[in-house]
């Protein structure tokens, strides 16, 4: 006598499992975009760039080794790396550190400032769309890479993102505080 009772479920619906799959992966590319642009775990980086005053963003508060400006010139390109990294198949890879960091302290001026910010947003928006296209598998390793998934590098671009823009937080306060 079988116990049925104790047999494995399975799917019997071929569309039905193809639509969960579906359903899932979109779930998936939606909580990653949730995530990537903030304000869940983490402050939003437009809530501290409306914040932060222009004559601020070359302060070196409190010893730090790095300005307001500095951080987030890391933030947008290191960003920009991931992106081209996922979407360039003759990705060359940057030079660290002096790739990733600015020359200089702050912006040359106004329209250099809002011009870098406009280039983090543009491209954080193309990242964005780039994992939100199912065109693009979260899952399936990146050719010209050495085992990097989509998946892999959206995570890397959030944990990245949040651990500078937490940075950017704390020289905010501190000059505020100053």
């Amino acid at each position: 006598m079988n116990d049925f009772s104790k047999a494995p479920i399975m799917i019997v619906n071929q569309k039905k499992k193809i639509f969960m799959e579906q359903h899932s992966e979109r779930v998936t590319r939606e909580q990653l975009i949730h995530q990537l642009e903030g304000g869940q775990a983490f402050i939003k980086v437009e809530d501290l760039l409306n914040e932060i005053e222009f004559e601020d963003l070359e302060i070196r508060p409190a010893d730090l080794p790095y300005s307001f400006y500095e951080q987030f010139f890391h933030l947008r390109v290191a960003q920009f790396d991931i992106l081209d990294f996922c979407r360039n198949s003759e990705y060359e890879p940057m030079k660290w550190p002096e790739d990733y960091w600015p020359v200089e302290q702050a912006p040359a001026n106004e329209g250099e400032w809002e011009s870098l910010k406009k280039q983090f947003f543009d491209e954080r928006n193309e990242f964005m769309n780039y994992v939100l296209d199912p065109k693009n598998n979260l899952q399936e390793e990146i050719p010209h890479g050495d085992g990097q998934t989509l998946f892999r590098e959206a995570l890397l671009v959030l944990e990245h993102n949040a651990y500078h823009i937490g940075q950017l937080a704390i020289i905010f306060r501190l000059l505020k505080n100053a």
